[in-house]
């Protein structure tokens, strides 16, 4: 039976997790070279209107579909047929499914543009409509059916509570392996032209994560309490953490330093939100902070160019996060046990899946940057590169 008091609920959490998307291009739009401000910014917009239409005519049947083989879902819903508004969502039985087909439409409109801040300053418009689409097809539906949909991650008894595997890993692994395909830029330095704008991207994704978090248990209840909590205490601790990192190391405070780590922090405990005890979010806070920065610190010395550290905090952030909570799950806390329970089968699942899903997605994306390549260049000519994919692309300039 419908539960108004849910259903009302998790509309508003699609609406939190909608605003993370105009929360990352403030967030990145703040971080890149202010010639390339209005490139970031509507790379992260383009998807809410393109994820959009590819969604409700085929993501969330494949996503979502009766199951096929544990790999992909049917067409049962191609087109949003078969659903009408007293339609429930099956796996509760107390929210609809519109509810929950637009809810799960807000994690693969941001899922794609996470990869944006990578290739940061030099993937051209078009060639980014090409890879999106095709990675949305080739990564995204199928990852949200492998762990979301009754495919066969999801059988294996593996676990990821809003998207360790799903968003993150995904996106992360898959922005790395596009920094390999592309090469560097012109001129790697960082931009950080506008650091207030940094400061409201991160206030509108901390915000819009309790919505992408507590949401995630898709009904109003003990385990949305939980999932609400850990998402600030863990933002707490990694941010805080990498601060005093950052100052140990140069003397100095850093107001980006504390930022990445309050994302990192809330890329980590994402899979883990409803599935640990807030003490273990903690911890968990603390070691995304510490794991983070030092790959993002390792990234820089190797010299691959990760324009805004995409692969160290999003893609280590998720894989961190999915095997931390085959550490740290507990069934008093709606999970399965993890290691230090008792859980050692539990936690082989969490780390063979993170790695399974952390190769898929680099290889097929280093792959569909390859094919996208040969459809339409996929990086912009260095002149262009020079002078602004704003003034080359867009006919807009951010500041005059």
């Amino acid at each position: 039976m419908l539960d108004t008091g849910s259903d009302g609920f998790m509309l508003i959490a699609a609406a939190l997790v909608f605003i993370m998307t105009p929360g990352l291009a403030l967030f990145y739009g703040g971080l890149v070279n202010k010639k390339n401000t209005v490139a970031m910014m509507m790379q992260n917009f383009f998807s809410a209107g393109w994820t959009t239409i590819l969604w409700v005519l085929f993501g969330f049947t494949l996503a979502f579909g009766m199951d096929v083989a544990g790999v992909i879902g049917n067409g049962h819903y191609i087109f949003l047929l078969n659903i009408t508004p007293k339609t429930l969502f099956p796996g509760n039985h107390v929210i609809s499914m519109y509810t929950f087909m637009i809810y799960q439409l807000m994690f693969a409109i941001i899922t794609p543009v996470l990869m944006t801040g990578a290739f940061a300053d030099r993937m051209r418009f078009k060639g980014f409509i090409v890879f999106t689409t095709l990675w949305l097809f080739l990564v995204y539906f199928p990852f949200a059916h492998w762990l979301w949909g009754g495919g066969f991650l999801q059988q294996w008894g593996v676990e990821d509570f809003a998207g360790g595997i799903v968003v993150h890993t995904s996106a992360g692994f898959g922005a790395l392996a596009a920094v390999f395909y592309l090469g560097k830029r012109l001129h790697p330095k960082p931009g950080n032209h506008s650091i207030p704008l940094v400061v409201l991207g991160t206030a509108l994704l901390w915000f819009g994560w309790f919505g992408f978090n507590a949401g995630s248990a898709l009904r109003v209840d003990a385990d949305t309490n939980v999932a609400f909590i850990n998402t600030m205490i863990a933002a707490a601790f990694a941010s805080i953490t990498w601060l005093f990192w950052d100052y140990a190391v140069h003397k100095k405070w850093s107001s980006i330093g504390f930022l990445t780590g309050s994302i990192a922090g809330l890329a980590t405990i994402t899979p883990a939100a409803g599935f640990v005890s807030p003490q273990a979010a903690m911890l968990i806070g603390i070691l995304a902070a510490l794991i983070s920065h030092w790959v993002v610190d390792f990234v820089h010395k190797k010299g691959w160019d990760d324009a805004l550290d995409v692969w160290g905090v999003h893609g280590i952030g998720g894989f961190s996060g999915i095997i931390l909570l085959g550490i740290f799950g507990s069934t008093a806390i709606y999970g399965a046990n993890g290691l230090i329970y008792g859980g050692v089968a539990f936690f082989g699942k969490q780390v063979a899946a993170a790695c399974l899903t952390a190769a898929y997605a680099f290889l097929v994306t280093y792959g569909i940057a390859w094919v996208t390549d040969k459809i339409t260049p996929l990086r912009v000519p260095e002149e262009e590169e020079e002078k602004g994919l704003d003034e080359s692309e867009f006919l807009e300039k951010a500041y005059s």
